[in-house]
């Protein structure tokens, strides 16, 4: 997210946990390709995607990188939990920060583990993962009332993968796109002030909007973290305020159609168009067949194209072969019949002639 169209220059400065003794390994902070396949047949049918990814992020022409992300092939093996009925849940995340750094990775070191120890993980994943948002920016506060120096806010979009289930869930104006038979699906909705949904809830929680911005002072409606700001939260009333943390969710069953899922930070979409991220994916998977590579060739040419905004791209692909060619379905042949009568009448008219 551009950090001064988030946060004006000007502006004012609940689940149970599983046992303890557990230790949580520290999770990788840089993302690297990453295989994940789940064998469960009898479940999901015929088709079961096997996971792909990669990520890639570069400061561009800011001066602070503010982005951060992750990709955990198995959410559970990497905090030291085991998996339940050898369900793997994979987990990716892009996290858009403002006014600082310290709230996205808070929030990038720190949900996946409180996803993992929900008590409901990974039986009721919706509930978790929306309860979860609430709770790690809960944490975030109480850390920033410790640390004042720690103010700043993020955005947040997370997918995870358990079969064949695909659960996006996003708070700010991060995007995911899926590309199915290579059509760009939007698996999430941009959280700004200018949707009117969005509007109309901040308003009916006692903020407003002026001049495209959340009470004057935010780009955007949903941000975990921005303690700081006057008015933006309650916290008494953890999820309370007109900035709301609590993601929404999107639930979808993949397919054999289905090829791959781009997350970007806001800045590849200044850019990007959605089906033009998906085109433009296709074709260097088609190239190289390399999600890593291919991310990284996204945000050089969203560079290329322009883009002034830190950039992150994660790239989660279904299939272990490339996306194949799209062929244009040629026009069907329409077949031409003439009647006896009209046959006789043109050997008459021809031999008139």
């Amino acid at each position: 997210m551009r950090a001064d169209d988030a946060e004006r220059p000007d502006s004012a400065d609940a689940g149970a946990q599983k046992p303890a003794e557990l230790t949580s390994p520290h999770m990788e902070s840089v993302c690297e390709n990453t295989t994940t396949a789940d064998f469960k047949q009898s479940n999901f049918g015929n088709f079961l995607p096997n996971v792909r990814s990669g990520g890639w992020s570069d400061i561009g022409s800011r001066q602070y990188m503010e982005d951060t992300h992750v990709c955990i092939a198995d959410l559970a093996k990497n905090f030291g939990y085991p998996t339940v009925d050898k369900e793997v849940v994979s987990f990716y995340g892009v996290f858009d920060g403002h006014g600082g750094k310290d709230a996205a990775h808070f929030v990038c070191d720190n949900l996946p583990r409180v996803i993992v120890e929900d008590a409901d993980f990974p039986l009721e994943l919706e509930k978790v993962v929306s309860r979860s948002f609430v709770q790690i920016d809960s944490q975030f506060a109480d850390k920033c009332s410790h640390q004042r120096t720690l103010s700043s806010g993020t955005t947040a979009l997370t997918a995870m993968i358990f079969g064949r289930s695909l659960l996006v869930a996003n708070a700010g104006d991060c995007r995911a796109v899926l590309s199915r038979c290579g059509i760009a699906m939007e698996m999430s909705m941009d959280h700004r002030p200018c949707s009117l949904s969005e509007k109309l809830r901040v308003e009916s929680l006692g903020g407003y909007v002026d001049d495209g911005y959340l009470n004057g002072l935010l780009g955007v409606t949903r941000a975990l973290g921005d303690w700081h700001l006057e008015g933006m939260k309650e916290a008494s009333r953890p999820g309370g305020g007109p900035l709301s943390a609590e993601p929404e969710i999107k639930l979808t069953t993949l397919t054999k159609d289905d090829e791959f899922l781009v997350i970007g930070s806001d800045g590849l979409w200044d850019v990007f168009s959605n089906q033009n991220a998906v085109d433009f994916a296709r074709r260097r998977l088609q190239e190289h067949n390399d999600v890593k590579l291919c991310c990284r060739e996204i945000v050089e040419e969203a560079i290329r194209r322009g883009a002034t905004d830190n950039l992150t791209a994660v790239l989660v692909s279904f299939h272990l072969v490339a996306p194949p060619q799209i062929r244009a379905s040629q026009p069907r042949r329409v077949a031409r019949s003439i009647s006896a009568d009209g046959l006789n009448s043109l050997r008459i008219l021809l031999g008139s002639q």
